[in-house]
């Protein structure tokens, strides 16, 4: 405990309560024994919406935003009472099938569309898999991580073994050791470049090349335009006419573009309680933005607000990890930390929870569509 805290103390900028929420965020990863299986086999390959009644469709969201709450979606094997302690994040592969961190030794959880349990992977990378982003590379999928409990970025297959590893960036002179670094997103640039955020620690971001060498650091601890307070996560941002990284400064309530090169564009700070990733459909340029006071918020391709998904009624409940199965509402979120859609504009959306909790929301076409 006493290293959670000191951890935390070094957080830049952090106000009480969010060095409140990274300490029970690093607890959250001792949590495994209450709800962890044996691992399976790997696999062979604009206003909030109020939650409906309970005998009604759970419905959510408006327009081309509207969304069914399904309800017990993850079916979860024999023997396997709870899915453990999310925390972290959702990628999904071209076949639909959705990878869900998880801080037990089932560090990546896999399952079909339907729900199915398809088995868990990267047993070696346990207690804590943060950010996620998966990449086609010549045909062949890979899932690129923030290696939260390894202090270091990853590089996997889809059946979890690892490629390669970068730990802490030395080369830039901001830390002693690897013990000052924790890492909690990243984002692959077109050239195969990447970009890991240091969110939990200094909030500074750092880029490495190709080869995984590193190249240099931006940000920081702050509240000016560039600068963070939480660095959280991040995505490659593909809808302009050139590409930008997106990146949620979730303690500034804020998200930021900056360039390839690693200059601040600009700020988007409306609409935000806690944002802690972004994903884009860059079919219809939507982005949305996991908030973990409870709710999920969609924008359009101008960062215009959509809709707010699933905001839950009962502020205690919000940025909650200790929300047991009796205090969960159907329709309603208490942590989003994760989400990703499907190609069928199907949102998934990860709560951080203590007994894990994975939400899907099938999207519902507009009639006449």
């Amino acid at each position: 405990m006493a290293r959670r805290l000191a951890l935390a103390s070094r957080f830049v900028g952090a106000t009480t309560a969010t060095a409140a929420l990274l300490a029970a965020a690093l607890a959250s990863l001792t949590v495994d024994a209450r709800a962890q299986a044996p691992a399976a086999a790997a696999p062979a390959a604009a206003a909030p919406a109020a939650a409906p009644a309970a005998s009604q469709e759970l419905l959510l969201g408006s327009g081309r935003h509207t969304y069914r709450w399904v309800k017990g979606w993850a079916k979860l094997p024999e023997g396997m009472a709870e899915l453990g302690s999310t925390h972290g994040g959702i990628v999904i592969d071209k076949q639909d099938r959705i990878y869900v961190t998880t801080d037990t030794a089932n560090s990546l959880c896999i399952f079909e569309p339907d729900g199915r349990f398809v088995g868990a992977v990267g047993q070696e990378l346990k207690g804590g898999l943060h950010g996620l982003v998966l990449r086609e590379e010549a045909g062949v999928e890979y899932i690129y991580a923030a290696h939260l409990a390894g202090r270091e970025a990853v590089k996997l297959t889809l059946d979890g073994k690892v490629v390669w590893r970068v730990g802490y960036p030395k080369e830039s002179g901001i830390y002693q050791d690897a013990g000052g670094y924790a890492p909690t997103g990243i984002a692959v640039l077109p050239d195969g470049s990447f970009v890991v955020a240091d969110g939990y620690s200094t909030s500074w971001l750092h880029l490495f090349d190709k080869e995984q060498k590193y190249v240099k650091s931006f940000g920081g601890g702050g509240t000016d335009p560039g600068k963070f307070q939480t660095c959280h996560g991040l995505c490659l941002d593909t809808r302009g006419e050139k590409p930008l990284l997106l990146i949620a400064d979730r303690a500034n309530h804020r998200l930021q573009h900056f360039d390839l090169d690693c200059n601040f564009v600009k700020l988007w700070d409306k609409e935000l309680r806690l944002p802690c990733f972004t994903t884009i459909v860059n079919g219809d340029g939507d982005v949305a933005v996991p908030d973990l006071q409870g709710r999920v918020t969609i924008f359009d391709r101008e960062m215009n607000l959509v809709c707010h998904l699933g905001d839950n009624e009962e502020p205690g409940l919000r940025a909650n990890f200790d929300v047991r199965r009796d205090r969960l509402k159907d329709g309603q979120f208490t942590s989003p930390h994760g989400c990703a859609w499907d190609s069928k504009g199907n949102l998934y959306v990860q709560d951080w929870n203590v007994l894990g909790r994975v939400t899907k929301l099938e999207r519902v076409k507009p009639a006449g569509k």
